[in-house]
Order: structure tokens, then sequence, then C-alpha cells
């Protein structure tokens, strides 16, 4: 049985194995902390250690960590996988089946901004598919209220937003 600190690099190196998009660190959080298996501040120097050693990758996009397995993690697991027990593999693969379709949609739908040249905001809106973006939009707001507005209508409005713009469009 490996210590629990590496038990719990491998678990959450096992999970993001287990699905081919980021996780967030609220998904790989809840997993976790609600089964019980480590506290809130000894998850955060896990991850933090994954990223450090490139075992991970994380991308932040308006305050939200976003992760995913590198090459050198998924090689660590390979070679480690054995020492998360079945019943904890088990427990995961069946998490990840049962929520698959959430999980993406979660992480499938960003938005961003940022301070242009102009002084003014640009707001970066993606919906992400496996191997395509099937929308990738930036547009330009006067002020951070209203690219923050724009940010939070997104993840809801998105689909209208496709539809619309394939109407005129085509």
């Amino acid at each position: 049985m490996p210590e629990p600190f590496t038990l719990y690099k491998l678990i959450i190196l096992y999970m993001l194995q287990k699905v081919d998009f980021p996780l967030t660190h609220s998904q790989i959080s809840e997993f976790i902390l609600e089964r019980g298996y480590t506290t809130y501040f000894t998850l955060q120097s896990v991850i933090s250690e994954l990223i450090e050693s490139e075992m991970i990758r994380q991308e932040t996009i308006l305050n939200s960590s976003y992760y995913s397995l590198t090459e050198s993690g998924g090689e660590a697991l390979h070679y480690f996988q054995n020492r998360i027990s079945k019943p904890i593999r088990e427990e995961i693969d069946q998490y990840i089946n049962d929520n698959k379709m959430q999980l993406r949609d979660e992480v499938s739908v960003i938005a961003d901004y940022y301070k242009n040249t102009a002084n003014e905001y640009s707001v970066h809106c993606v919906v992400k598919e496996k191997y395509s973006n099937p929308i990738d939009l930036t547009i330009t707001v006067p002020d951070e209220a209203q690219a923050k507005a724009v940010c939070r209508n997104w993840k809801q409005r998105c689909q209208q937003v496709y539809e619309h713009v394939m109407k005129e469009l085509l």
C-alpha cells in the first residue's frame, strides 16, 4: 500500500487518464473530499506537487483551474497504477461513468476576458469538443462589468448564439 500522499497523487492521475478533457479543481476536489480520502489542505499540496513535477498541466480561466494529464504523468501512472487498490479504481471508474457527460459539459463551455490595447475588454468565448471548437468567438465590450456579464451568460446561452450565427450565415 503506497503512502497516503502518493496514493492521492495516483488517484488524481488516474482520474485525469479516464477522461479525454481537463477536469476542474472543484471536480477533482468534489470526488476526493466527498469520499473522505483526505483534507482540503493536503489535496492542495498534492495538486501543487503534481504541477511542479509536471505530471499534470494547469490552465486557469476566470479563477477556475483546469487540469490535464501530461505525458510524464501518464507514464508514472502506467508504472504505479497497480498501487491504487482495486476498490478505489472501481469507485473512480464508476464516478467517471456516472458523471462523464456532466463533467464534460462543465469544462466544454468557457469564457474569459482581458483588457486589450484599446483600453476596452475582449471577451473570449469557446465551446470545446474533443477535436474541435464548434464556436470560438471574441467580442469587445467597453467595460469590465459588461465583460463579466458576457462570461456569466455564455454558459447558458452559447447554444442559442451558435444557432443564431449559423442561421444568419448559412
